[in-house]
């Protein structure tokens, strides 16, 4: 009997999240396809550094404003209690972002005293957000300025690549999962929430994530035949 009632129970259970109906059930699929795909969306760049022992060809100002952009957006989708699943990328970023920061800042001898101050303010403010402490309303004012500022990260990304007209410790992986995941974001956050903001950020993310791809590939190819 207890055998009948769980079976039951799940059935019931399965029923109710189908009741969602196919679109929602779509954006969840997409969502988990997207943090699986952030798991490891900066572990071949981080692996191509340490390969070549060099960071060139990365902006480190790109990556700081990438760092900014993702901290903000994690901290808006969390303190306004949107779905986990559909932010649920962010911290997994997050994490990714820092050993990549440090590994570019070490092949670049960035780790000064500068930087440490930076980051023990960094820690302190994300420890009052996840808190609750930090005031609402200056995430609120930042939020509109993370898709110009994740964009710049990426133009200056696309600069860098074209200036030095060498993309050898540039992961093509990465950036293709970059596009990849953005273009997902699209979808489930229409399906969902509808915020303008995120959408446009995301739209813009993938374009520009894209052209970054397209770039790596081409001066790829070059210095592999210099």
């Amino acid at each position: 009997m207890a055998t009948t009632a769980a079976t039951e129970g799940l059935g019931d259970l399965v029923s109710h999240y189908l009741d969602k109906g196919i679109v929602l059930i779509i954006a969840d699929l997409l969502s988990l396809i997207t943090v699986s795909s952030c798991l490891v969306i900066k572990v071949p760049q981080i692996n191509t550094i340490r390969e070549n022992k060099s960071s060139k060809g990365i902006s480190v100002l790109g990556l700081c404003l990438e760092l900014f952009s993702y901290t903000v957006m994690m901290s808006y989708n969390y303190t306004s209690g949107y779905d986990f699943l559909s932010y649920m990328e962010y911290p997994v970023l997050l994490l990714q972002e820092y050993v990549l920061i440090y590994y570019v800042f070490r092949y670049q001898d960035l780790l000064g005293k500068r930087t440490q101050i930076f980051a023990v303010l960094y820690v302190t403010i994300a420890t009052l957000i996840y808190l609750k402490l930090f005031p609402i309303i200056i995430l609120t004012f930042l939020v509109p300025f993370c898709t110009p500022i994740g964009a710049t990260s990426k133009v200056l990304q696309l600069i860098a690549i074209l200036r030095t007209k060498d993309a050898s410790s540039v992961s093509r992986t990465t950036w293709a999962l970059s596009a990849f995941t953005n273009m997902t974001r699209i979808y489930t956050v229409y399906v969902q929430s509808h915020d303008v903001m995120l959408l446009s950020n995301f739209l813009i993310s993938t374009f520009l994530s894209s052209a970054v791809f397209v770039a790596a590939c081409v001066y790829k190819k070059k210095s592999k035949t210099a």
